[in-house]
């Protein structure tokens, strides 16, 4: 079996945010988690991924601070799987592959799922991305560059 690379320690956030996400299932996971999803019987049918697949990337979720694992909401022997902050933090991610592919898989006129904003009825906004300064910004107006976070000072024992 082939060893999966592993990116925790790259000094690009694209690398390490891909390995913490995993593969397509885990990505799919987090967008049922958002469409509802709780329970690994849910997942399970929603996605028809093979069961020890599932439980694999359930874990992975779990062991990388995108989802916890709660007890049932209806008190049930079961427990379920809630998005954490981090989980949540990635619904413009969710969102933004959900536009490419409204944009890009479609046909006019094909049938496929929608986003629809609860209050209006209607899709969100396309996303965008702008400056501090409100310009919109395209691949054209933006660079990479390396920079040193800040430390964390340590806290003195008493």
């Amino acid at each position: 079996m082939v060893k999966r690379t592993r990116f925790n320690d790259s000094d690009c956030p694209v690398a390490r945010s891909v390995d913490a996400i995993g593969d397509w299932w885990s990505l799919l996971i987090v967008r049922d988690a958002f469409d509802g999803s709780r329970r690994f019987g849910e997942f399970q049918r929603s996605l028809g991924v093979a069961k020890n697949i599932l439980a694999a990337r359930l874990r992975d979720l779990v062991a990388g601070g995108i989802l916890d694992m709660v007890p049932a909401a209806d008190g049930g022997a079961y427990h379920e799987y809630m998005l954490t902050a981090k989980g949540r933090d990635l619904f413009p991610v969710i969102v933004a592959l959900r536009q490419w592919g409204e944009g890009h898989f479609f046909e006019p006129g094909e049938r496929h799922s929608e986003m629809v904003d609860l209050r209006h009825g209607r899709p969100p906004r396309a996303l965008e991305i702008h400056s501090a300064d409100g310009r919109r910004l395209g691949p054209d107006d933006v660079t990479v560059q390396k920079v040193q976070r800040p430390a964390v000072p340590a806290v003195a024992s008493e």
